[in-house]
């Protein structure tokens, strides 16, 4: 019979075997995907100090015109046939962001300055460094089928931090202690096998953490699994409320996004910004979520329901009315870009995942280091 230590051993060199393949096969995927999400946890930040004329005004009027205002501004001088998006903020500083489509169909992303109506810049929605950064992230630029490789290399990831913890694991306290420190003035090899296993061990938690939560937006049953933990049940189709009136009435709707605007920040009385999303289709109302920023969390939005024609409200859906599912999956991209608790975690989130950029060169050097070591016997006797 196999004694208990030698099935330990058997045990940890499939782990490792396993490691050492998985890691090789996803590392590319890994590198690219880990450097890309560390770009996009100061998304808002970078682009902000890059463009600060498209998110900043430069003088801070004593009123605003009206959203209706803007938007004819857009249609009349810029050739916009479709607003898609509005997105308005408490800071008094920040411009108004509003989405379209032009005469050619192509999305664009206008910044306004919402005290004199002037476009302060535009940029199409897919060409914006960032938009591109996301696709390469999510991805690989390649749509469906790159969706399913950085899943596919997430759900790897996940599971060569698990098998990177227990090889780290030693029982006797002294290794143990030896795992937890680098060796500064060791030899190259040293230093890369400690700097790949003992960051890799302070970085562990937070890199699953991030690594789970990005399975989300790859894997709907990973979503499903989230929906059924928090609910008991799997998700729902996405909450939409059908448009009860069929046909345009034609109304003077000179005032249309303002009003909507106005009863939106009445409904939800705390200070916030507001998001009107205009529906895709010709079946569904606007949809308008206001965030709340007196709250600790972000990303804690309620959302009203407008009747695209009239503008009158249909349905409220306050955030405390959320289910334990929906409140959840509202806090896996704050947890995920680390924006959660704001600078302290931005910052965390942004050096463990640049330190997971490292994981696949740090680990093909030990590969090559080994290999190689395995080697220098015959190549002496030649």
């Amino acid at each position: 019979m196999f004694s208990k230590k030698h099935m330990n051993k058997a045990f940890k060199k499939k782990i490792r075997n396993l490691h050492l393949w998985l890691g090789l096969g996803s590392g590319l995927v890994v590198f690219i995907v880990a450097l890309t999400g560390s770009l996009l946890v100061f998304e808002k930040e970078i682009d902000q100090f890059i463009n600060p004329e498209f998110y900043v005004v430069s003088n801070v009027g004593q009123t605003k015109k009206t959203i209706d205002y803007c938007t004819n501004v857009l249609q009349e001088e810029y050739s916009v046939k479709k607003i898609n998006r509005i997105l308005t903020f408490n800071d008094p500083q920040r411009t108004m962001i509003i989405v379209g489509k032009d005469k050619d169909k192509v999305v664009q992303i206008f910044s306004m300055d919402p005290y004199t109506g002037k476009v302060l810049g535009t940029v199409a929605q897919k060409s914006r460094f960032f938009s591109v950064v996301l696709s390469i992230h999510r991805q690989l630029l390649i749509e469906d089928a790159g969706e399913i490789i950085t899943g596919c290399s997430c759900l790897i990831f996940v599971f060569m931090l698990i098998s990177g913890l227990i090889l780290w694991w030693q029982k006797k306290i002294k290794n143990l202690r030896q795992r937890l420190t680098i060796k500064w003035n060791g030899s190259f090899k040293r230093f890369n096998w400690d700097f790949h296993s003992t960051i890799g061990f302070y970085s562990f938690l937070f890199l699953l953490i991030i690594a789970l939560t990005g399975l989300t937006w790859s894997f709907k049953w990973f979503e499903n699994g989230m929906y059924f933990l928090a609910d008991g049940s799997i998700k729902k189709a996405s909450p939409k409320v059908e448009n009860p009136t069929k046909i345009d009435p034609k109304l003077d709707q000179t005032t249309f996004y303002q009003s909507i605007y106005q009863k939106t920040d009445s409904i939800f009385p705390y200070k916030g910004n507001i998001q009107i999303r205009m529906p895709a289709d010709t079946i569904n109302s606007i949809l308008v979520l206001k965030e709340n920023l007196e709250m600790s969390i972000p990303n804690q939005s309620s959302a009203a329901y407008f009747d695209k024609y009239t503008g009158q409200n249909i349905e409220k859906r306050p955030y405390a009315s959320f289910s334990n599912g929906d409140k959840l999956r509202r806090l896996v991209y704050p947890i995920h870009t680390g924006s959660i608790y704001g600078y302290p975690t931005k910052i965390i989130a942004f050096l463990v995942t640049l330190f997971a950029v490292t994981l696949p060169i740090t680990g093909l050097l030990i590969w090559l280091g080994k290999k190689n070591k395995k080697k220098s016997p015959a190549a002496s006797v030649s």
